[in-house]
């Protein structure tokens, strides 16, 4: 039965506890790259808002995925090509260690972008 996730936290305590480590960290990289954005459960996946969607994560059984949209993947091309990605998502091997620094420099991007934008109510 698919669970409708109310919040960050639900969505995080749901997986096994190695990969809700790496979810809280993954989270703890996102809220210090963007500390005024709002956090909400968009298509069942933790996002982070400001002024737009900014970037979504979701766990699966190998990997973590993360949609940050596909203005990133063009501009971190050869950043991540180490890394499976499509149109705006990316996969981190859920064995190996996540790119923290990779992450921080795509969400200070994202931030970027969004504040650019007309603002959103």
């Amino acid at each position: 039965m698919k669970t409708d996730y109310k919040s960050i936290d639900q969505y995080i305590s749901s997986f096994p506890i190695s990969t809700q480590n790496i979810l809280k960290e993954l989270r703890a990289i996102v809220r210090e790259s963007a500390p005024t954005a709002s956090e909400k459960i968009s298509y069942q996946m933790p996002t982070f808002f400001q002024n737009g969607n900014l970037v979504y994560f979701a766990a699966y059984e190998n990997h973590i995925g993360f949609y940050p949209g596909a203005s990133v993947i063009h501009a971190f091309e050869s950043e991540l090509r180490n890394y499976k990605t499509g149109k705006g998502s990316i996969q981190f091997p859920i064995d190996q260690p996540i790119p923290l620094e990779l992450i921080k420099k795509i969400v200070k991007f994202r931030v970027e972008e969004n504040s650019a934008k007309p603002k959103k109510i």
